[in-house]
């Protein structure tokens, strides 16, 4: 039986609600593969419980099926048999036959709107007259992200107002994602994590007891592999246009992040780019990011579109374009190119990965309100901050730069830093600065004395802090 891991927090929340007392309705939502399904079930463990995973069928055949599972719990075999005729006929069924409380979780509930696109104010008009009044603990839960959005969530949502609670579940954070592999180093599973990100289904497909070379040929470049064409299915199930959002995804994962450089990438109109970002941003696929010091985010003209997924963003660099390859069988010419680009794109994981160990593991060493990456032009040269964190009380501030280098760092990438630091303009005369470099390979004999003599550095190895010794 395969290991359930994380989702405490929700698990705890879910409970929490389970022992109060009265009605419940609880909407579950987030992307495909996320895990929703496993949280589910890990929760209605002993509890009195339905659960159903509806098909993309008729509703006739839904229904058929709910009624099968309905019907053998509460031993009606009429019911069992024929199934239900309508949704109202289910939630009065439940009426007739409780006799405690229980679970109700409908999976997949998106999937109802193919044969009904009534099927959310059915459900409002169910658990307005029916279902609130019921020891009921109802889940609706689904991987489209839009439609969940549209129908249960948003203020024009046919449920609006009816749910008692939502959760949007998100991947697994690094380290909880590391417990999937807990024999493997650092250097090891960030190799991992920058093809799987913290999508469970994903990391599921690796095996610690072959190489990650190996892990790749069978799990990732295999034509029968489920990772193949997972960028495919993600994008196909929710998008039509498909050939536009390849192009935009392609794009931010050879690197053109900034609006401008999409556009002439893709070579689309200025006018319609805008509508692909946004449904893109809806979706969770992709974000807008803005220099940590900007005070009104939404008016910046100086964002970065950044894929969230680490996998989407592999697959759009190192599947996609080397499809014919793969599909030919020639992998030697796909491994030479991901030999010289891969600790790159690790770097970017790594960069990343260096705000949750200062949130993590460093968590007392640095207390911060915001953090983030810093960016701007300066005399038409680019000048950018891997981390940027400050103290609006006290006006801290700690400056950071992530190296994924084979080559340990010295005082030249402390100084450049300190040099770049003078153009973030932020409580310039009442500051107080600290540095933070986090490096692959360990640091120089030079960096470690000046960082031992002034209290305001602080060096970072992969994600532990350096312990200085008496030099």
């Amino acid at each position: 039986m395969d290991k359930f891991i994380d989702r405490k927090f929700e698990l705890e929340f879910l409970n929490d609600r389970w022992n109060k007392p009265g009605s419940q309705f609880i909407v579950v939502y987030g992307k495909r593969r996320i895990g929703k399904t496993e949280l589910i079930k890990e929760f209605i463990k002993n509890k009195n419980t339905i659960y159903f995973i509806c098909d993309r069928t008729t509703e006739k055949e839904n229904l058929r099926n709910l009624g099968r599972i309905a019907g053998n719990k509460f031993e009606s075999s009429i019911v069992a048999e024929n199934g239900f005729n309508d949704w109202y006929q289910f939630f009065n069924f439940l009426k007739d036959e409780l006799r405690g409380k229980i679970i109700v979780a409908i999976d997949e509930f998106p999937y109802l709107f193919s044969s009904n696109k009534a099927i959310s104010s059915i459900f409002q008009k169910g658990w307005d007259e029916i279902l609130k009044d019921l020891p009921v603990f109802l889940i609706l839960c689904g991987s489209s992200i839009t439609m969940m959005l549209k129908e249960t969530i948003a203020y024009d949502a046919p449920l609006y107002g009816r749910k008692t609670e939502q959760i949007f579940l998100k991947p697994l954070s690094f380290y909880d994602a590391w417990d999937f592999f807990p024999d493997l180093s650092f250097d090891d599973f960030i190799k991992v994590y920058t093809v799987c990100g913290g999508i469970p289904l994903y990391l599921k497909q690796f095996s610690s007891k072959i190489s990650f070379l190996e892990n790749l040929r069978i799990n990732v470049f295999n034509k029968n592999s489920i990772l193949y064409n997972e960028g495919d299915i993600i994008l196909s199930e929710q998008l039509s246009e498909l050939r536009i959002y390849f192009a935009i995804l392609k794009a931010m994962a050879l690197g053109k992040t900034k609006f401008g450089e999409i556009l002439n990438y893709t070579g689309l109109s200025k006018t319609s780019i805008h509508k692909y970002l946004y449904v893109l941003e809806e979706l969770q696929l992709i974000k807008k990011e803005v220099p940590i010091t900007e005070e009104r985010p939404e008016k910046s003209r100086k964002g970065l579109y950044i894929i969230i997924d680490p996998f989407l963003n592999f697959w759009f660099k190192y599947i996609l374009p080397f499809k014919s390859e793969i599909e030919s069988g020639n992998l030697d010419e796909v491994f030479k190119y991901i030999d010289r680009q891969f600790d790159l794109t690790t770097s970017f994981i790594y960069q990343d990965l260096c705000q949750d160990i200062l949130k993590i593991k460093l968590k007392n060493t640095f207390k911060f309100n915001r953090i983030g990456r810093w960016w701007d032009s300066i005399n038409k040269n680019y000048v950018e901050i891997d981390l940027v964190a400050f103290n609006e009380e006290n006006k801290n501030i700690l400056f950071g730069e992530a190296k994924w280098s084979k080559s340990k760092l010295g005082t030249n990438i402390l100084n450049e830093l300190k040099e770049k630091s003078a153009f973030v303009k932020w409580e310039m005369e009442n500051r107080k600065e600290y540095y933070i470099l986090f490096s692959r390979s360990g640091f120089t004999e030079d960096l470690l004395r000046l960082a031992e003599a002034q209290k305001n550095i602080i060096l970072v190895n992969k994600d532990q802090r350096e312990k200085y010794k008496e030099l």
